[in-house]
């Protein structure tokens, strides 16, 4: 009878365990799939820059340093590695962009070219889903670094060598300010 308990303890000290694991391993791969999703669209941003560029290249013939500065942002994002890296690099990039449509207010011809109204569109339209993709990636990360921080998961997650998440985060703190409209 008590060789019954012990293995009934076992056997469910064993459930548990798996439980746990199980847990850990489909919080882990939530995080990895939401910055896959940040991913996407940070390849559709990147694909969409060349364009803009080229659209804006013939009439921006004196602003070639602002064109430069928007293709090493896009080249360095495109080489980040960590989440870290990735954040910094997309900040940066964020800043040439809105650097060249600052430039761009000032050619009338440019403004009103349709290339170039449609690839703002789709660039709003891009940096809309990175923004909730960046928030769904947030928000799987806390589920997962709490999950490694509360016990038992903490247990277990050291036995088995879980490692925390970066969370995505944004470095500038000018991009924290609310955004001033004037007319």
């Amino acid at each position: 009878m008590t060789g019954l308990i012990i293995l009934g303890v076992v056997v469910l000290l064993v459930l548990i365990l798996v439980g746990i694991y199980n847990g850990l391993v489909t919080a882990r791969n939530e995080t990895k799939n939401s910055w896959s999703q940040i991913d996407v669209q940070l390849k559709r941003r990147y694909d969409l820059i060349p364009n803009l560029v080229e659209t804006c290249k013939g009439y921006l013939k004196h602003e070639k340093e602002t064109l430069e500065a928007v293709i090493r942002a896009r080249q360095v994002a495109i080489d980040a590695k960590s989440v870290a890296e990735h954040a910094k690099a997309e900040n940066q990039l964020t800043q040439t962009l809105r650097s060249l449509f600052a430039v761009s207010e000032a050619y009338p011809d440019l403004k009103a070219n349709q290339n170039m109204l449609s690839l703002q569109e789709e660039l709003t339209a891009t940096e809309n889903k990175i923004g909730f993709a960046r928030q769904a990636y947030n928000d799987a990360v806390m589920r997962y670094n709490n999950k490694l921080e509360q016990f038992p998961g903490v247990m277990v997650a050291g036995m088995f060598a879980f490692k925390m998440a970066e969370y995505f985060e944004v470095e500038d703190a000018a991009e924290r300010k609310a955004v001033q409209v004037k007319f």
